[in-house]
Order: C-alpha cells, then structure tokens, then sequence
C-alpha cells in the first residue's frame, strides 16, 4: 500500500479543495425552532414558513417589498449633533453609533422614502430594530419631521411603519422632546387633509408609542406585535398580579378597541393600497396587469328610452 498516494495526497487535496460556507445561510424560528433557508426567508418578508411567525425585517427590505417594483427615492434628513450631551455609560455615545451603524449599515434608526405602491404617489417611514433597538432621537425626530414636510409639499399621505424601544436614554430630555415634536409633525399632516396611516410592528413601546406611533387616521399592526407604553413584565411587577393571556399583543389590542386592523406583512401591500385609494377617493386599484376597464357606453335617442 502506498500511503503517500493513497493517505497523504488526498488530504492535502481536501484541505486546499474545503469550501467557506457562508455562516447565515440558515436562520431559526424564535417561535416554533424550524431551520429556515435564507433565500426562501428573504422571499417571504422574514416570516417563518411554518409557523407564521412575523421576524423582524430592515426598512430597506420593507420598502423594496413596499413600493411598486422596489423602486423608491430616500427623502433627505438633516442631521443632529452626534454627541450633545456628551453621555457615556460603559462606552461612549459614539461608539455605540459606530457599533450601530456598521452592524446595520444604515446611518440611523429611521429611513424615508418616497415612491408608489400600486399606482399611488406616497411618502414612507420605517423605524429599523436593530438599530440600537430603534430608539427615538433627535434623528428620528428630524426624519419623521422631514418625512411630514415632505407628504405635504407633494399633497400625499404618509406610510410610517414603527418598531422602537422608546426614547434615547443617550440623548436625555432631548430625545423626550421628540414626543411633542413629532405630534406637530403629524398635525401638519391632519391640517392639509392628507392621510396618515401607522404599521405597528414588533416592538412597538415607551415614548414612541406614547407620540406619533398612535396618532393615525388608520392604525394596522402585525401579527403578534407587542404595543405599549411600559411593558408586561413591568406592569406585573408594579401591581403584583398576573396579566391576561396575550396582554399588550396586536390581537389583544385590536379586540379592545385599540388596533383597526391586525394583518399578516405578505397582505399588507394590498391592504395599504385599498385603504389609501378609499381616503384619497380614487378608484379601486386594477390588479395585475390588465388595462382599466372602458367606461359604459351612454345610449342616446329613442333606444334610450
């Protein structure tokens, strides 16, 4: 037996042949544990194939999936002071941004747009989760400011999709002063007769939900979602009792009166479409690619009669 041929030759044929195997080719259901592909992931908006389960989605994707044929304009947003109190806890203000903005590449928390979803002209924000929990600051203030101004100069209605974990504790009063400011914000939409309808998504929480989160012509919320002010763990352990199953989840809220709709991310384009085209009195949208249909001839003259 040769053991150079038969042993040695192919390992070392082995070891420069190994393939990299990219690591986030799979990811897990939070909710039911399936192994989900990331391609077949991506195609479903991020919701678990098995079990429904709403994952949490970047407004990039959002929109792509959002706005006709994934073609959208980013409407400027003026920045902020980067570090106006100068706060640190165990790093610095700015080194969590930099954390922020390289594991997300996204400069902040919010991102808007302007575009078309089924033939009808509108202005989007979507919050981004992973974005130090999509805290609100000054930033975020300035965007949805930005995004408002933005409808009104254009005469159309704003799409914003929240997902936030409250105000910026790294920003203080500054990032509580964006409640009110953002509620002018929205108020400038209410005065020029201009719809503005909320997403809800998961989380949904503290001072964002305490402002413009709630504030909408029309409030729709994911599947599951959990919207509120403080939460549950919070609440139970401020009253020493036990919450009701669900408390505080989009379903629960809707059957309280608090939701208009709760609908599933892969129906939510359709839906916003309908809605949209009834506030702004324009005719139902054609589906697919067929031509409008021809108005109804009128009959004149004694076959008329």
């Amino acid at each position: 037996m040769n053991w150079i041929s038969n042993y040695v030759r192919p390992k070392i044929n082995s070891l420069f042949s190994r393939r990299e195997v990219p690591e986030n080719l799979w990811s897990k259901c939070e909710e039911c544990g399936t192994m989900l592909f990331h391609r077949e992931l991506s195609d479903n908006q991020n919701v678990c194939t098995n079990c429904n389960h709403h994952m949490p989605i970047s407004p990039r994707a959002r929109f792509d999936a959002l706005f006709d044929g994934g073609v959208y304009t980013e409407v400027k947003v003026p920045t902020p002071l980067a570090d106006p109190l100068h706060f640190k806890d165990q790093k610095k203000y700015p080194e969590r941004m930099k954390a922020a903005q390289k594991g997300t590449g996204e400069f902040e928390a919010m991102l808007v747009a302007e575009g078309e979803i089924g033939g009808t002209p509108i202005v989007s924000a979507a919050q981004d989760f992973r974005f130090m929990g999509g805290s609100m600051g000054m930033y975020v203030g300035n965007a949805i400011v930005a995004a408002a101004e933005r409808a009104v100069k254009l005469g159309r209605p704003l799409v914003l999709f929240s997902a936030a974990g409250g105000a910026r504790m790294q920003e203080g009063i500054l990032s509580l002063m964006q409640m009110p400011r953002t509620t002018v914000a929205v108020e400038m939409l209410k005065e020029a007769g201009l719809p503005y309808i909320v997403v809800l998504t998961h989380p949904t929480t503290g001072g964002v939900t305490a402002s413009y989160a709630m504030l909408g012509d029309v409030q729709i919320a994911e599947p599951n979602a959990l919207i509120c002010f403080a939460g549950p763990r919070v609440i139970e352990q401020t009253i020493r009792e036990k919450l009701p199953e669900g408390f505080q989840r989009a379903e629960y809220l809707l059957d309280h009166g608090m939701l208009d709709r709760v609908t599933a991310r892969g129906d939510l384009r359709d839906e916003l479409i309908t809605i949209l085209r009834m506030m702004l009195g324009l005719s139902p949208a054609i589906k697919g690619n067929l031509p409008a249909p021809s108005p109804t001839p009128t009959l004149n003259g004694p076959a008329a009669e």
